[in-house]
């Protein structure tokens, strides 16, 4: 189904060529994929947050949220690098979406309760490449950190 998303989201593809309202989805699912394995530990519960998210976001099944991340998975593990990955997104995604962006992957680097300093560097990367400053990146931390713990 995603199979040649790489190529269009990397550039490869005509540049005439764009993403679907799904494929850019399944980017932003990889990007949440990539934050969660950027602490080299990526368990079943963040795989079951990162389904919660996608569920949320878009109103999907469980069975379409768990099958849009495992595409995800796929894209994320032959994404050759985050810088040329963001860059791809930043280039089709609205500036105000790419603050949610930043806000669901404090969502899922926050989700397993411990702070990872790889997770943090990997956010601070991605918020970054796609225009999102430290101080709103460290907002939107705040905001999810509030509302996990009142959870």
């Amino acid at each position: 189904m995603f199979r040649s998303l790489l190529p269009r989201l990397l550039g490869d593809a005509p540049r005439e060529t764009t993403l679907s309202h799904d494929d850019a989805e399944v980017a932003i699912a990889a990007l949440m994929v990539r934050i969660a394995r950027a602490d080299n530990h990526y368990g079943k519960n963040e795989r079951a947050h990162i389904d919660a998210l996608l569920a949320r976001r878009r109103g999907l099944s469980p069975a379409d949220a768990a099958d849009r991340r495992a595409a995800a998975e796929m894209i994320e593990a032959e994404a050759p690098d985050t810088v040329r990955f963001t860059r791809a997104i930043k280039d089709r995604i609205a500036l105000e979406e790419r603050a949610w962006i930043i806000e669901t992957l404090w969502e899922v680097a926050l989700s397993d309760a411990v702070r990872s300093p790889d997770e943090d560097a990997m956010i601070r990367l991605v918020a970054s490449l796609l225009g999102v400053s430290d101080v709103e990146s460290a907002q939107l931390r705040q905001q999810v950190a509030q509302a996990a713990s009142g959870r």
